[in-house]
């Protein structure tokens, strides 16, 4: 076990480096150096894989005998993790990691130029390693099931095609309602002028004030695409952008501080062990939509917080109160850019996404098509067209990153969200504080049922023993009928 735990700590440390530098490249690394910085990536990533899949590794697990409940956990998930992991040649681990890294820089600049055609390429070599991937690690029904058992264990496409289908049937004609109802706030409030160091400043504030981010273990800096990395418990990173649009700052802050607590969460006995990680992205978008949604766009929060807005944006509170800034910020609109998507369109954004995921790695969809089928779907789902490949096709990170099988967690994310605070919510401690925005006795709870534990569980065995059962729609459903029925007035 010894042996064992110094092997693992070291395949950790290969990992959080790598980690580090792929923060650094998003944030402050010069442009020229992209090529030399993939090169690095490709081979930190070769030796973290050689290390772990190697044979001495296998002889370790093999020949462990843990002693005590957290040893046995290490070694389960290890064996689990090796056994998917031995399946990938360094070669190809290599081969990814450097296309990655090129398309994440095209990316960056079809992006910038609107210009899906100079993406293409990297696009297509993305969704074959995809495929060769999916070959090399086995599948029984679809490849897609090999790809999202990377992000959500045990989850299949199958299923996620039933839980969208019934979501969708039961939101869809919420949706229409909301339409027909009209304007719930003046939404100008939305643009008003709001400097850029005072958003960032403000929304970094609240973190730690309301959820508990604190400059002794995170920091923020601005990237393209906010996001989270965190290299141990105590060294954790998060990234926002700032836009006129300014809830994209806030709301991107308190989303990503979500993923944040979590990791903070995560007990240090699984320190540098495969462990020491959430359950799943699933999981960890629980979190994070939890903070963004669940408790930073209620009522209770702009009422606590609303008089230190005032201070630090009268621009954008001028003439209004709490109330009138929680309508405006849940605004229903169906709108071109995820990330912005209110609650109630959000998950449609998930489905075109998971729907041409599938279509482009079972070949009925050709990569030159995917722009064309990206508005198609975006018209079906939201009435919606994008102008210009910026705000449709290109606006993600994720297909640049190789990350194929990622986009459902978001929505099994929001759905694990409502099912997990009603929970918490059972206590009578947590539910006072979230109805006056003190989060504390929230924090804790969570803690104890679902960030310490780390990977230790599984996602299904961590629902099901956080909130009594196993993960469905029904919360989630009655939670958007009961808030957007109340700010629309549509009962």
């Amino acid at each position: 076990m010894e042996a064992l735990g110094r092997r693992l700590g070291q395949v950790s440390d290969l990992r959080a480096a790598a980690s580090l530098l792929s923060w650094e490249q998003e944030t402050f690394m010069p442009e020229e150096a992209a090529p030399v910085r993939g090169q690095q990536l490709a081979t930190l990533a070769g030796l973290s894989h050689e290390l772990f899949t190697a044979p001495e590794t296998g002889g370790l697990l093999a020949q462990a005998q843990p002693q005590t409940p957290t040893e046995e956990a290490v070694v389960r998930v290890a064996r689990r993790d090796h056994a998917k992991a031995t399946r990938l040649p360094t070669a190809f681990v290599e081969e990814q990691t450097r296309a990655q890294n090129e398309a994440h820089h095209a990316w960056i600049d079809a992006r910038r130029h609107s210009d899906f055609g100079a993406f293409a390429p990297h696009l297509e070599r993305m969704m074959d390693l995809a495929r060769r991937q999916a070959d090399l690690m086995g599948f029984d029904e679809h490849p897609y099931d090999a790809l999202i058992d990377d992000y959500e264990p045990g989850m299949r496409a199958s299923q996620v095609q039933a839980v969208f289908a019934d979501l969708r049937d039961r939101t869809l004609p919420l949706l229409d309602r909301i339409r027909a109802a009209g304007d719930a706030a003046d939404y100008g409030v939305l643009t008003r002028p709001f400097p850029a160091q005072a958003q960032k400043d403000f929304a970094w504030r609240v973190a730690g004030e309301a959820f508990g981010l604190q400059g002794s273990f995170a920091r923020q800096d601005e990237s393209a695409h906010p996001f989270q990395s965190n290299f141990s418990r105590s060294d954790i990173r998060i990234t926002t952008r700032v836009e006129p649009y300014w809830p994209a700052c806030l709301f991107g802050t308190w989303h990503e501080t979500g993923h944040a607590m979590y990791e903070r969460g995560v007990h240090e006995r699984w320190a540098r062990t495969p462990v020491s990680a959430g359950a799943s992205l699933g999981v960890h978008e629980s979190q994070s939509r939890m903070f963004e949604n669940l408790l930073a766009r209620s009522l209770p929060f702009w009422e606590r917080y609303f008089p230190q807005l005032q201070e630090v944006a009268p621009a954008v509170t001028e003439g209004l109160d709490a109330g009138a800034l929680y309508r405006a910020v849940n605004r229903v609109n169906p709108s071109l850019i995820r990330v912005e998507a209110d609650e109630v369109t959000y998950n449609f954004h998930v489905m075109l996404r998971f729907e041409l995921e599938l279509a482009l790695l079972e070949g009925t969809l050709a990569v030159r098509d995917l722009p064309d089928a990206w508005n198609a779907k975006m018209q079906a789902y939201l009435g919606l067209t994008p102008p210009d490949d910026a705000r449709g096709v290109l606006q993600d990170i994720h297909w640049s990153a190789g990350l194929i099988g990622y986009f459902p967690t978001y929505t099994l994310g929001n759905l694990l969200s409502v099912q997990l605070l009603e929970a918490a919510q059972r206590d009578p401690a947590v539910a006072q504080g979230v109805a006056s925005a003190e989060y504390s006795p929230l924090r804790a709870w969570l803690v104890e049922h679902v960030h310490q534990h780390g990977r230790s569980l599984t996602p299904a065995e961590l629902t099901v023993q956080a909130t009594g059962q196993p993960l469905g729609a029904d919360p989630y459903v009655a939670y958007l009928h009961r808030k957007y029925g109340g700010i629309y007035r549509l009962d």
